[in-house]
């Protein structure tokens, strides 16, 4: 196994991938040809005792990662996003529409209301990713993160991810319906800073239960709450790549090495 501990999400043409210092990009161009940038990540004020403290950390974490996205945008240029992508945008904005509207119009049966706004905020822009490249990018990044870290063949890799942030799902459901269970008997459920809070709070404790079934493979309550993200991997937000798309995520798995001082990544057959 590799030291190195790589995520990243796909982008329009291309693959983000991101170590805990450093965030490397390469995007197929209209030409034909791969551009790729990179740089060094921002890290917040207090990274270490954030580290130290269960929940507060996941967030602290989740922000890290998003603080690549302005710098990889500026230094692309172009629309590289997954948000960007208009068929994910109207669609994340349609189910966000739909969640608002469930939560005032449907004040009874709170476990099914929160397991529907569970599945409304998420089906449309799962839907709308599987109808784009961004899922076969999806896949690219799963495969070369997966070839690295096993010193496998890329292509032969598995396009399904044990860490993709969909295995975030089953926690998320579980955690989301803790939240909002609680808003509802504290009759918060309304109250915009309450929701912000406990949307907060669930999304770090999904964080620890997602880092515990990361610990513990194959330990069969792991392997239920990873199911769901499993199933949406395999069915709807990655497809098998191009031999172009995977040397796309290659391209960006090498640079990123090459930033960390690193080993080389298997090349693709």
């Amino acid at each position: 196994m590799a030291d190195l501990r790589i995520g990243g999400m796909a982008l329009r043409d291309g693959v983000l991938l991101q170590s805990q210092d450093n965030w490397a990009a390469a995007v197929r161009l209209p030409d034909g040809g791969i551009e790729v940038r990179s740089g060094a990540k921002g890290r917040l004020p207090g990274r270490g005792a954030f580290d130290r403290l269960p929940v507060v950390r996941g967030v602290t974490r989740l922000i890290e990662q998003t603080t690549a996205l302005p710098s990889m945008r500026r230094e692309l240029g172009r629309p590289v996003l997954p948000q960007e992508e208009p068929a994910v945008l109207w669609a994340a904005l349609a189910g966000a529409t739909a969640t608002v509207v469930l939560r005032k119009t449907m004040r009874s049966a709170p476990l099914v209301r929160e397991l529907l706004v569970s599945a409304l905020s998420l089906a449309p822009a799962l839907l709308a990713v599987r109808a784009t490249e961004l899922s076969r990018f999806h896949g690219a990044e799963h495969k070369s993160v997966a070839a690295y870290e096993t010193g496998g063949d890329p292509e032969a890799a598995a396009k399904e991810h044990d860490r993709c942030g969909t295995n975030l799902i089953g926690p998320l459901l579980l955690t989301n319906l803790a939240g909002g269970l609680v808003l509802r008997a504290a009759d918060a459920d309304n109250e915009p800073l309450p929701m912000l809070l406990m949307g907060l709070v669930s999304l770090g404790s999904a964080f620890e239960i997602f880092s515990w079934m990361t610990r513990h493979r194959g330990h069969p309550l792991a392997d239920m709450l990873r199911a769901p993200g499993i199933v949406m991997q395999r069915l709807l937000t990655t497809r098998e790549p191009t031999g172009d798309q995977l040397d796309v995520a290659q391209s960006a798995l090498a640079e990123l090495l090459r930033l960390e001082g690193a080993a080389p990544a298997p090349a693709a057959a």
